[in-house]
């Protein structure tokens, strides 16, 4: 008895192996942006990130939450985020929208004012997998990870001077 279940456990494992490996393998999976989610790909997906993220000691800012940092930290953004995540009174960009999954505007809402600082510096710095989000790690200084981190995480109470710093520029046409 012990026996067969075992074998109709395996063959039903290996089974359900073969499925998957056809069903990715024929065409038929939803690759596309424009396609439907798989069933709990949006759960399953921020589950792993919420547990990747949980997994990592939350890091104490090394600097502070300060105009000039944050000020620094809107150059990094305008030079490397805003392109996906916009600005503030800013449509979402072309890029944005035909992106999957949408990357959140982080100026409109909570965007991540409710996140810590040390979690949007993961982000920023190791990126997110299947998502768009690439990681920074080599291509910007920890300081400036942080600045752009300490700016997000402290958006709903940046001064006016910052503000002005994240307005969309106005370029008269020629």
């Amino acid at each position: 008895m012990v026996k067969g279940f075992v074998i109709g456990f395996v063959l039903g494992v290996l089974g359900l192996m073969g499925f998957v490996y056809w069903y990715f393998g024929s065409g038929k999976a939803p690759v596309a942006v424009t396609d439907h989610n798989l069933p709990f790909e949006r759960t399953l997906a921020h589950r792993a990130l919420d547990a990747r993220i949980d997994s990592v000691p939350a890091q104490t800012p090394p600097i502070p939450a300060d105009e000039p940092n944050y000020l620094a930290g809107v150059e990094v953004y305008r030079a490397n985020c805003a392109v996906c995540h916009g600005l503030p009174n800013q449509a979402p960009t072309a890029i944005s929208q035909g992106m999957y999954p949408k990357p959140p505007q982080l100026f409109r809402g909570k965007g991540v004012t409710d996140d810590p600082a040390s979690e949007t510096y993961w982000k920023a710095t190791n990126g997110i997998r299947m998502t768009g989000m690439p990681g920074f790690r080599t291509a910007l200084s920890d300081t400036q990870l942080w600045q752009v981190s300490q700016l997000l995480a402290n958006a709903d109470k940046i001064p006016d001077s910052v503000k002005k710093a994240l307005a969309p520029d106005v370029t008269p046409a020629k």
